[in-house]
């Protein structure tokens, strides 16, 4: 089809319509003020991955939070419905799992037939057209799902789920929901006059929900490669009468050659006969937008197109509202599409001193709808949901092996053995990799983890994991593990033997990535320098400070492979460690780290973070180093596992001086 439109070379924001009534203009796009009698402007609105962030809150560390919420994006929707001739608002799934509210509405209110959830509630406010399923919908359940979605006043569409074994015609698949439908959207075209237009939309999941969720739907569903039910589908939309077909894919963007039951494929989606338009999700990112899609073959990142075709992910948690502005024009008896432009529009901005702005304010209906859950929420995550048998604290996670890291270890461990255990990886030694985030620094004396034993509640989580990462699992090699954990001891200068309290941390290098490996055993040589620096550049011919590298007892075999438990930062190539590449990654999981810790303790019910001493510095004998850490440590410095501590007096701003004893 014709996509480029020679009258409308204006942009959105350069064209003022409405009348001029002192400074309440209306900005209208170009489409709704300079369409034909034929022409009309139909803009489709998205909010994709809330993942239950209803309110501008983040209940981990509870307190608000300014880049988030739905009750943000929804207070931008009369503008932008205002800035069009016609609108549409669609939702692209993972709706109800993904923060504490979606935990307290499953495992402590539950959900029966009739009940209505805090989403459906402020959905149904907004008025949405039509929404389909993310991957997070099952993870509380099918009973728990359906009741949910039984609350919504606008259909629920996905092409790919089944009820049991696929057909050999993807159109016979006895299917959990329709596989599409046709709304008629009335509408006015630019001379004023109503029409009605056939909008389609179809609906694809992740067919990786039959790993994620292998609890809750072996047995009971089965999965179909989404490009194949798209090729399937899209023909008998059009047959029945559809204008524009739009896809509703919970599913990523991935340039790379198309496999059968593909994760992220709306890139090839978006190249199926028919469709016009592709709404996109699952990786929390932005499209069209900078960097992430540089290179990507038939990937438009600056105009937002796939294969030539709009489209839009519109970040997540509520951070941006996604929209696609369409031209149409009648052609006959049908309508067709001959123009686009695509944006995701955020909540918030940062300054100019890197601090968080909000663009707009909290929709009150929003607000009053869900009162009653947010309110639940706040009480649930202030509640113990399960117990620590020794303190969590990261006063010493520099110097020693620490109780703090080793639980986020000891979670994403049992995660990943658990995620992996019907693959090709399953028979592969299961590694951690995890780093101390709250380690003072420039951030204070005050800035540890500081957890007392007994009851812990979900909020305290956010003080063991400081940021909203989500679990990588990276397949790599015996010498790649050296390396990580060399680039790791960068974290330390070289300490002369027989030195007498030499400085030991270099306050160059980030905390954040200290990270220590759990599953082998090693030692650090301070007497010999850094391998690298801390942008991971080789320093030099250091032999190295990873000594008595072992695993199960035995010296590593440099060859052999390893799954390593990390996160989304350091699989994807954070902190420039050597050879920890994006191409090492075997598995993205649809959790936050954050999510799989509270996971762990609750089945766990009691948890013991005691550090299991799988590191600690070579002995050089005489040699002593000095280090700073928060005062409020010192009651813990006598317990450290692996480290001889003394107390060296007060230190500067705050902190308190210690030696560690070589």
């Amino acid at each position: 089809m014709t996509l480029e439109h020679p009258k409308l070379t204006l942009t959105r924001r350069s064209l003022l319509g409405g009348a001029a009534a002192g400074a309440a203009m209306i900005m209208l796009h170009p489409f709704a003020a300079r369409a034909a009698a034929n022409q009309a402007h139909l803009r489709i609105m998205e909010t994709t991955d809330i993942h239950v962030n209803i309110m501008p809150y983040d209940y981990y560390a509870d307190k608000p939070n300014d880049t988030m919420g739905l009750t943000r994006t929804a207070s931008i929707i009369d503008k932008i419905r205002a800035e069009a001739g016609n609108s549409m608002l669609i939702d692209n799934g993972d709706l109800l799992q993904g923060n504490p509210m979606g935990d307290y509405m499953a495992y402590k209110k539950g959900m029966k037939a009739g009940d209505m959830h805090p989403v459906m509630k402020a959905m149904n406010v907004l008025n949405y057209d039509v929404g389909t399923l993310g991957n997070h919908e099952f993870n509380y359940g099918l009973d728990f799902m359906f009741n949910v979605l039984g609350g919504a006043n606008f259909p629920i569409v996905c092409a790919n789920l089944t009820k049991g074994k696929l057909a050999s015609d993807p159109k016979q698949d006895e299917l959990f929901f329709k596989p599409y439908v046709i709304l008629d959207k009335k509408i006015k075209d630019g001379a004023g006059n109503e029409s009605t237009v056939k909008v389609g939309f179809i609906g694809f999941v992740p067919p990786q929900i039959m790993v994620w969720d292998a609890k809750n739907l072996e047995g009971k569903a089965m999965t179909r490669d989404i490009v194949s039910a798209a090729k399937a589908w899209v023909p008998a939309m059009k047959e029945a009468g559809a204008d524009i077909v739009i896809a509703l894919s919970h599913s990523g963007i991935d340039a790379a050659k198309p496999t059968d039951g593909m994760e992220n494929a709306s890139l090839y989606v978006a190249s199926v006969e028919g469709i016009d338009a592709v709404f996109t999700g699952h990786q929390h990112l932005v499209f069209p937008g900078p960097k992430t899609w540089d290179g990507m073959q038939n990937v438009d990142a600056v105009k937002g197109t796939l294969f030539g075709k709009p489209a839009v992910m519109g970040g997540f948690w509520g951070s941006h509202m996604g929209l696609i502005d369409l031209l149409i024009e009648k052609d006959g008896k049908s309508w067709k599409v001959v123009d686009f432009t695509t944006e995701a529009r955020p909540i918030s901005h940062r300054d100019e001193n890197k601090k968080i702005v909000a663009d707009v304010t909290d929709k009150p209906e929003i607000v009053a709808a869900v009162k009653e859950e947010h309110e639940a929420t706040l009480a649930y995550v202030r509640t113990p949901v399960g117990k620590t048998s020794a303190p969590l604290y990261s006063y010493f996670a520099l110097v020693a092996d620490d109780p703090s890291v080793q639980i986020v270890s000891n979670a994403q461990t049992w995660y990943i053995k658990d995620m992996l255990k019907e693959t090709p990886y399953k028979d592969l030694p299961v590694l951690s990799a995890a780093a101390p985030f709250k380690a003072g620094g420039r951030n204070g004396a005050d800035y540890y983890t500081d957890v007392p034993a007994g009851d812990i509640a979900i909020k305290n989580v956010s003080d063991l994991y400081l940021y909203p990462n989500t679990v990588r699992a990276v397949v790599i090699t015996g010498a790649q593990v050296k390396g990580w954990l060399e680039m790791s001891a960068g974290m330390f200068n070289q300490v002369k033997e027989g030195s007498k309290d030499a400085p030991l941390l270099n306050n160059d290098f980030p905390s954040y990535n200290y990270d220590v490996i759990d599953g082998v055993t090693y030692e650090i040589d301070l007497s010999q320098p850094a391998m690298y620096d801390k942008d991971g550049k080789k320093v030099g011919d250091s032999a190295g400070r990873i000594v008595n590298l072992q695993f199960q007892g035995k010296p590593i075999d440099p060859a052999q492979k390893f799954v390593v438990a990390t996160n989304n930062y350091r699989a994807g190539g954070g902190g420039n460690f050597p050879e920890i590449t994006g191409d090492k990654i075997v598995f993205v999981a649809p959790d936050t780290n954050r999510d799989v810790i509270v996971r762990y303790i609750v089945q766990e019910g009691t948890i013991n973070p005691s550090a299991d001493g799988n590191w600690r510095f070579k002995a050089m004998p005489g040699t002593t180093a000095v280090f700073e850490t928060g005062p409020k440590g010192k009651q813990f410095a006598g317990d450290v596992k692996g480290a001889k501590i003394e107390d060296a007096g007060a230190g500067e701003n705050g902190f308190a001086k210690y030696r560690l004893v070589l």
